[in-house]
């Protein structure tokens, strides 16, 4: 019995395929470069949970500039260093979009180091993926703020030498510092272990991202659920304050016609008074007339 292709290519049969979050451009990194692995994984974090439409990339200057060419989501361009500044813009603007930047360390470590560290001690809600190939590989390979010590590179010919170049930075120890980062983690790609390692990692930051967003919206749904109630009670306290002058009102009509009423009596009773008085004095004069 033989079978044919097409019995076998079926949707129940599948058992991955490409996300279509990414798109079918050819991707321009050099050969080796783990810039296309990490732009799959990010493709499929987002797929897979569904945020594909609330999702904003930033990318600065760097090899990853193009990146919106393979990635099918919201994208915006920042100057060279300062994707967390852009990142913290629309995240505030938009506090339930995913936002997150995509930079090099030439980008992240060099040039835009106080942008990446204050926006971290802020404790921003934005996701920030650093690529660490410890080299300015877009400019020709030179030495790198991350660049280890005795590497070889454009630069540094003999090696990465500490007394003349100074140590290489640790930007993932030192951002763990700060009292803003929610989570700070260091992966790889470079087997397939790693990059599931990767992914989940880049996950469990949108994830967190999530948590901040639900956080926030629950918050601000109290505060309107206080502020109604307060507008609610202030209004029950205006009516209960009119009702209460109406009622004043009414009192005091009711105390004035009262002391009318008391006012006609008195007069009444007087000339009632009078009257029997009158009659006396007649009754007198008829009794000495005769």
């Amino acid at each position: 019995m033989s079978v044919e292709l097409k019995d076998i290519i079926k949707e129940e049969n599948i058992v991955y395929k490409k996300t279509p979050v990414l798109t079918d451009n050819v991707m321009h990194y050099c050969p080796g470069c783990s810039h296309g692995v990490v732009h799959k994984i990010i493709a499929e974090v987002i797929e897979e949970m569904g945020i594909q439409d609330k999702t904003i990339g930033v990318s600065p200057v760097g090899c990853s500039v193009l990146a919106y060419n393979y990635l099918d989501i919201d994208w915006a361009e920042a100057a060279h260093g300062r994707a967390p500044a852009v990142a913290t813009g629309i995240s505030r603007i938009h506090p339930d979009r995913y936002v997150f930047t995509y930079q090099g360390d030439g980008d992240l470590a060099s040039i835009g180091c106080g942008e990446i560290m204050h926006a971290c001690n802020r404790g921003e809600n934005i996701v920030v993926i650093f690529i660490n190939n410890a080299i300015y590989g877009m400019t020709g390979g030179q030495m790198a703020p991350t660049t280890l010590l005795g590497q070889v590179t454009a630069t540094t010919p003999y090696g990465r030498d500490a007394k003349l170049n100074g140590f290489p930075m640790k930007l993932t120890e030192l951002l763990a510092q700060l009292d803003g980062t929610c989570y700070v983690t260091r992966q790889s790609v470079h087997t397939p272990a790693n990059v599931r390692k990767a992914k989940a990692a880049i996950r469990k930051a949108f994830e967190n991202a999530k948590a901040a967003q639900e956080k926030a919206e629950a918050a601000k749904a109290a505060a309107e659920a206080a502020q109604k109630a307060a507008e609610e009670a202030a209004q029950a306290s205006g009516e209960n304050s009119e009702a209460a002058k109406k009622a004043q009102a009414a009192a005091e009509e009711a105390q004035a016609k009262a002391e009318a009423a008391q006012a006609a009596a008195e007069e009444a009773q007087a000339g009632a008074e009078a009257a029997q008085k009158a009659a006396e004095d007649a009754a007198a004069a008829a009794a000495a007339n005769n």
